[in-house]
């Protein structure tokens, strides 16, 4: 292996998170995401059982992360589901699951990208986008440590706005106990497509895994890290959800473009808006941080073993981060940023990061009890939840996603008819 300070070599990263600064890395992934993006849509699926979809949301992705976290101990370095594919089920495996992983993230932070700009400067939403994506960028590069640091600030905002909205919901005297009530039009496909859109907002736990080899004793930080920031985030997300529902109905939220500003303004208390508004900006760039952490280190990872050019494995000699990764998975998100679809972003993201954590959950059921395998049931019905899921998106999100994935085997059938030509 060649030096740290080789820009072409496999440079190794510095251990230097703790429990705390994971799970807030955590949180800061998945706080924020689904609840300003991806609850509108979500209830135009499921209806009157968009909590029934939330809790589904929850249940995959718990059976998720108790197998991240099972691997990410065994594996503690950088990569995630790429490199447990890699090892524990083959090498295609491993690289179909870092393909779908930086594909769908890639849109994912687009999404956030403009989550920011529409509520920051609706009238110049991609611009906006972009220089976030460059600011976040320019901080990653800096280092992990203050990435966790701004992290820490900008989860303790988004959960006292949370805050704030849940109370003016639900004191605000137009609260009504009987819109939580499970109607007709809440349909078994409706709920689960629901559930796969939800999806997106809970994926933010992978961030912890794939920053492995930065956490500090990662066989004890990171199976602790991973199960309470998703127990953290799923309370929120139920606390916010009943309470806008009560507000707004299924059908009102369904079409609310601002759900969370829409139910303040509803509950009677129009100058929380700002407030909200100011929070929303904030969650999408939280999202966005821990999301370009995230892309980075699986592209290290798939760097390192070829899968991309090579160059991209290397490690600052003096921040300790896989600078060439991070800058270009900055100027390729801050292009999708300048071009991309805010809503459109959500299905595809689902659909590539339910098809990696399918391939962990296949990982993790490889594992012998030794080596800390789960329940047998957890891997089972995370894999199978994931697989349900992704099929029950819109359709065209599943054609989408099938033909991204195509794609990647295709690339790599072709690489290695090169290699063994």
């Amino acid at each position: 292996m060649n030096a740290v300070g080789d820009p072409a070599g496999d440079g190794e990263l510095k251990r230097r998170l703790g429990v705390g600064d994971a799970v807030l890395i955590g949180l800061g992934s998945m706080i924020g995401a689904g609840i300003f993006a991806a609850l509108a849509p979500a209830a135009g699926a499921a209806g009157s059982g968009l909590l029934i979809g939330l809790g589904l949301a929850g249940v995959v992705a718990y059976c998720n992360a108790t197998s991240s976290a099972r691997l990410a101990a065994r594996y503690p370095t950088s990569g995630g589901t790429y490199v447990y594919g890699r090892e524990r089920l083959g090498e295609f495996w491993g690289y179909l699951a870092g393909w779908a992983f930086v594909v769908g993230k890639t849109a994912s932070c687009a999404a956030m990208a403009l989550t920011v700009g529409t509520y920051a400067w609706p009238g110049q939403a991609h611009a906006v986008a972009v220089a976030a994506v460059v600011a976040l960028t320019a901080l990653n590069y800096t280092g992990v440590q203050k990435s966790a640091r701004l992290t820490r600030v900008i989860v303790a905002i988004v959960l006292a706005v949370l805050a704030a909205v849940v109370t003016a919901c639900l004191t605000g005297g137009t609260a009504q106990a009987a819109r939580l009530n499970i109607g007709a039009d809440a349909t078994t496909s409706g709920v689960l497509q629901a559930a796969g859109l939800l999806f997106f907002a809970f994926a933010g736990y992978a961030r912890i895994a794939t920053l492995g080899e930065e956490v500090r004793d990662p066989a004890r930080t990171i199976p602790r890290a991973i199960p309470l920031a998703l127990a953290i985030t799923l309370i929120v997300y139920a606390c916010v959800a009943v309470a806008v529902l009560s507000v707004l109905g299924p059908d009102q939220l369904a079409q609310a473009t601002e759900p969370l500003t829409e139910a303040v303004r509803a509950a009677g208390v129009p100058a929380l808006v700002p407030v909200v508004r100011v929070g929303a900006a904030v969650a999408a760039l939280g999202s966005l941080l821990a999301l370009i952490l995230g892309v980075s280190r699986t592209t290290l990872a798939m760097a390192r073993d070829h899968h991309l050019p090579h160059t991209l494995a290397a490690v600052h000699p003096r921040f300790g981060v896989p600078h060439h990764a991070e800058l270009a998975v900055g100027a390729v998100i801050a292009i999708a940023a300048a071009t991309a679809d805010l809503r459109g972003a959500i299905g595809f993201s689902s659909f590539g990061v339910l098809a990696y954590y399918a391939v962990a959950n296949a990982a993790a059921y490889t594992l012998a009890p030794a080596e800390g395998r789960p329940p047998r049931a957890v891997p089972v019905l995370g894999l199978v939840g994931c697989t349900v899921l992704a099929v029950a998106l819109p359709l065209a999100s599943v054609v989408s996603g099938a033909a991204v994935l195509a794609v990647g085997a295709a690339v790599y059938g072709v690489r290695k008819a090169r290699v063994h030509s």
